[in-house]
């Protein structure tokens, strides 16, 4: 059986070697205009930031050594602009000497990806003007760094590629700025979260300008400024990530199905609506595991998993795909950030009874050195208790922390459910009751009523400005507010009325929610805890 595969990066090269392993006589061909093949693009930002000092270690395998290690026949420059699904053929061009060619194939498998979009304003080919998509760009900009050419850079978009790009060349001393036409940066958390993140960021030496709008890059055969809808910044170099577009352009006309964003539709096994074609990587949609909703996922994670099942899919062993949860995982400045499933409003939006809770809690043993906190914003369906998303910032393993959420949210697990699993615990890495099973506890306990609560959502939105607030911290720390000391509340105090509303905070949460435990036994009816506490929230009186 021939099958031809129209592109050879994550994707492509998964469904290649997996096709190899599954049937050896298989005719498997890779077709990819680069000359490039399975290169490592998640790595590039990190590669400007020198932590991975050579270009060669982007490029996981080489088409010759590709070959010989699977036994796929890969033909590099050349460009597919044409599928024939009625004759089972492709018409490409060879890039080095334009002679037209044609393929056949018996399967066939879209891999072609994605590529960077370009803006379409005045200066976008003026030199020091980076896209970070490639190794090649990757290469460009990094050389600029080293050369000492770039001093401050704005990069143009606040999604996870733009931000690892900032975080990079912030950490190579180059003054970074980040504007984003959205209302905020991090797409993909809630908005208290995603504000959060902007406050470090800034705290850090990186602003971030939202709902700003490129309108011209400016200089005189160079970048020299960045005029936009806010303002105009001085800048030695611009780096374009504003988004990408799926290569799919040579698929019109051939009768497979695009979805409206240019992706192309498939079913639960990764097939097109044309017989014998699949799709699959950056230039397919999915779907959405919990909501079923389909979902562009370009994420090189959802490449290598679905590339896989196509290929189990080819060789007959028929495997659905069961969809993803936008799982993502993110470095920044003295910051780490992850999320899985469903964001607030999207659980919201789905139909779900919506509940959350912003917990700080101890991210190990807090006498072990390096010891931080976690972030946590855990979200379930209030009546059946299952869990739909997590949210977590820290400077430690928040991947451990979304990770085990994945393996909750895929399982449909509730939260009395995975209440009290035997999670690892030393002190070097948890805690004795670990972090996520803290936030857990937290949780139930404002589900159940025993943990009355504003979230930090809610504050912002003036939800608490009839509430007197309590400082309960360790210390005072919140100006003009009224300080209780937790231990030495055993009686009532005469200057509360048991009515009277009385918003509770401290540092991290847990004092304010002792402080309220004590204050309902007697008989103060009106508390509300703080989520989060001052760690999260900007708290004035």
């Amino acid at each position: 059986m021939k099958v031809l595969i129209i592109g050879g990066v994550a994707a492509g090269t998964k469904v290649a070697a997996k096709l190899k392993r599954e049937n050896q006589d298989y005719e498997v061909t890779i077709l990819t205009k680069s000359k490039d093949i399975s290169y490592a693009g998640c790595g590039i930002p990190y590669y400007v930031g020198k932590l991975i000092p050579n270009r060669s270690q982007l490029i996981v395998n080489t088409p010759e050594s590709f070959s010989k290690l699977t036994g796929v026949s890969v033909i590099t420059q050349v460009e597919v602009t044409k599928v024939n699904p009625s004759e089972k053929t492709v018409e490409a061009i060879n890039l080095k000497t334009n002679e037209p060619l044609t393929y056949e194939y018996d399967k066939l498998v879209m891999a072609s990806g994605a590529s960077a979009i370009t803006p379409p304003v005045d200066g976008v080919n003026l030199k020091n003007v980076f896209f970070v998509r490639t190794p090649d760009d990757g290469e460009a900009l990094r050389s600029a760094v080293e050369a000492g050419d770039i001093k401050r850079a704005v990069v143009v978009g606040g999604g996870y590629i733009g931000l690892e790009v900032a975080e990079n060349l912030f950490s190579q001393g180059v003054r970074v700025t980040i504007i984003d036409m959205a209302k905020h940066i991090l797409p993909g958390f809630d908005e208290e979260v995603c504000e959060y993140v902007e406050n470090h960021l800034a705290n850090q030496g990186i602003i971030a300008f939202t709902e700003t709008k490129l309108e011209a890059i400016l200089g005189d055969g160079k970048v020299e400024k960045v005029k936009t809808s806010n303002r105009a910044f001085k800048a030695d170099a611009v780096i374009l990530s504003v988004g990408i577009k799926p290569n799919t352009d040579f698929v019109e006309g051939s009768g497979i199905e695009l979805m409206p964003n240019k992706t192309i539709k498939v079913n639960e096994y990764l097939q097109t609506n044309v017989e014998d074609i699949y799709a699959v990587g950056d230039c397919a949609t999915v779907v959405n595991r919990l909501t079923k909703e389909p979902t562009w996922s370009p994420m090189g994670s959802t490449a290598n998993i679905a590339g896989r099942i196509v290929a189990k899919n080819i060789a007959g062993t028929e495997t659905a795909y069961p969809g993803v949860l936008g799982t993502a995982v993110l470095k920044l400045p003295e910051l780490n950030v992850a999320r899985t499933g469903l964001t607030e409003a999207a659980v919201r939006k789905a139909g779900y009874n919506a509940v959350s809770v912003v917990a700080v809690v101890d991210d190990k043993a807090h006498y072990y050195p390096d010891a931080s906190y976690f972030i946590v914003k855990m979200i379930a369906d209030k009546d059946s208790k299952k869990l739909l998303g997590l949210q977590v910032l820290g400077k430690g393993a928040v991947d451990k922390m979304a990770d085990i959420a994945v393996t909750a949210i895929t399982m449909g697990a509730t939260l009395n459910g995975i209440q009290n699993m035997d999670l690892a615990y030393a002190p070097p890495f948890s805690t004795a009751i670990h972090p996520f099973t803290h936030t857990v506890n937290i949780l139930l306990n404002k589900i159940n009523g025993k943990f009355e609560t504003i979230t930090p959502a809610a504050y912002l939105n003036g939800e608490g400005k009839d509430y007197k607030v309590i400082d309960t911290s360790t210390i005072p720390s919140i100006d003009d507010a009224h300080y209780v000391d937790l231990t030495k509340v055993d009686q009532e105090f005469s200057e509360f009325a048991k009515d009277e509303k009385l918003l509770l905070v401290c540092t991290k949460g847990k004092r304010a929610y002792m402080l309220q435990n004590r204050l309902k036994h007697l008989g103060y009816a009106n508390t509300l805890v703080l989520e989060g506490g001052t760690t999260f929230n900007e708290v004035t009186v």
